[in-house]
């Protein structure tokens, strides 16, 4: 019996899957102390399928293990400017006795592949891998330069992957401009007629803060009226009800708008139990961008159980959205008063760009020319990417990893979730779409 493939070129919609699966089965799990397996492995699979094709990329290891992968393929036009398309190979880690299937197994089952980094963002990078091998193996050149980055630790800040090639490497992206890369151009269907993509043009800040609170230490039978546990759970309570107020930015607006008028009814982002309510599996997702938040995390104090201990220690998940940084630090502080010390572990800036230029014209149409239904329409992230790192060198940034997605697919849940999984047919419509993104952008 002959294999499915013989006698014929192999496309980038007939191996994306088995890039997909390969890449999930290298255990990338990022800890945020380097006490995880690193990304090399990861690097050199994909510098190997890239060389295989005739690039020459290159590998950059910031610490040990902690590895990123960057090509340059030469476009049609190397006088125009570049863009880049980049994707993080690191994971969260995942319990694999809460899966349905083993989280590095990379298996097939319900017309999904599973795991841990399918949809964060190991799909994005075998769509990527799939469509530059396709191009190279047939001598199809994109219009301009692209460079390829496949980079370490984006799930812990970025420090030993983007931040490091854009502090220690520029160079790598030279004439970039643009760039895409993750959680945006996946699918919600309104109705039989209409599919909106949502682009991400705009990503909240980040403040992730360590909180203290001194008191006086003591014998645990003893009154104690400075006892650091409770002036901090005081405060951590207080922030963690905090109802922030409602901030409708550009990017918001403009999203619904766009889905007010693809639902043909308006939606009041002061009313958000009736708004949410229309936006199915995505409401946490834009839930989340109509306001700063601060959720509490981790909690820390004592050593014993009858010493009242002198300080007490907390975590929180700061973020804010663009334009609101200086009203939420004030706000923070009000709320957790004198007493409660706060300093940063790791902070960054919020991002907003316009949906225009033909790099957003590529969207839709290679969008359009898949899913005659398709409409793009820009949104903001909660969180934040990689593209923070890649805006310090005046590249604008867009999440495009397009996928077209069944309506009962809990997409946003995927990330960072338990039984994370993408579908088949969405990464091989992603291999297509973004094939087609290339020629017209």
């Amino acid at each position: 019996m002959s294999e499915p493939n013989a006698g014929r070129t192999v496309s980038g919609e007939d191996e994306v899957v088995d890039l997909c699966r390969d890449l999930i089965r290298i255990d990338t799990s990022n800890y945020g102390d380097h006490s995880g397996p690193g990304e090399r492995a990861a690097a050199e699979y994909v510098a190997e399928k890239l060389a295989e094709v005739g690039l020459e990329p290159q590998i950059f290891e910031s610490h040990k293990g902690r590895a990123s992968t960057v090509a340059r393929i030469e476009g049609e036009d190397p006088s125009r400017p570049a863009l880049l398309i980049h994707g993080h190979t690191d994971v969260v880690p995942a319990n694999a006795e809460d899966w349905q299937h083993h989280p590095f197994s990379g298996e097939i089952a319900d017309g999904c592949v599973w795991g841990r980094g399918a949809v964060d963002m190991k799909d994005m990078d075998a769509m990527t891998l799939a469509v530059v091998r396709d191009r190279m193996r047939s001598g199809r050149k994109p219009p301009r330069d692209i460079v390829l980055a496949f980079l370490a630790d984006e799930e812990a800040g970025g420090t030993y992957g983007a931040r490091y090639l854009v502090d220690k490497h520029p160079g790598l992206f030279e004439g970039v401009t643009e760039a895409i890369s993750e959680v945006g151009g996946f699918s919600f269907t309104v109705n039989e007629n209409l599919r909106l993509y949502l682009v991400e043009t705009a990503q909240k800040g980040m403040h992730w803060m360590r909180l203290t609170v001194d008191g006086t230490a003591g014998h645990g039978s003893m009154t104690n009226n400075d006892n650091a546990i409770t002036e901090l759970c005081e405060a951590v309570g207080r922030l963690g009800r905090h109802q922030w107020p409602v901030r409708v930015t550009k990017t918001v607006r403009s999203f619904l708008d766009e889905l007010s008028d693809a639902l043909g009814t308006p939606l009041d982002p002061e009313d958000m139990d009736a708004t949410l309510a229309k936006l199915g599996g995505i409401a946490k997702m834009i839930g989340a961008t109509l306001r700063n938040s601060a959720a509490p995390t981790m909690l820390g104090a004592g050593y014993k159980v009858n010493v009242i201990p002198g300080q007490a220690t907390a975590h929180v998940d700061g973020r804010f959205l663009p334009g609101y940084e200086e009203e939420f630090l004030a706000d923070l502080d009000r709320i957790l008063g004198p007493r409660v010390k706060r300093e940063d572990v790791h902070g960054d800036k919020a991002l907003e760009t316009s949906f225009d230029g033909k790099l957003v014209d590529a969207m839709q149409t290679a969008l359009s020319a898949e899913d005659p239904i398709a409409r793009a329409v820009p949104y903001m992230l909660s969180g934040g990417t990689d593209a923070k790192s890649f805006d310090d060198l005046g590249i604008r940034g867009f999440g495009f990893a397009p996928l077209k997605l069944p309506p009962e697919l809990d997409f946003a849940g995927m990330f960072h979730g338990v039984d994370e999984r993408v579908p088949v047919d969405g990464l091989q419509f992603g291999v297509r779409v973004l094939d087609r993104f290339i020629d017209h952008s």
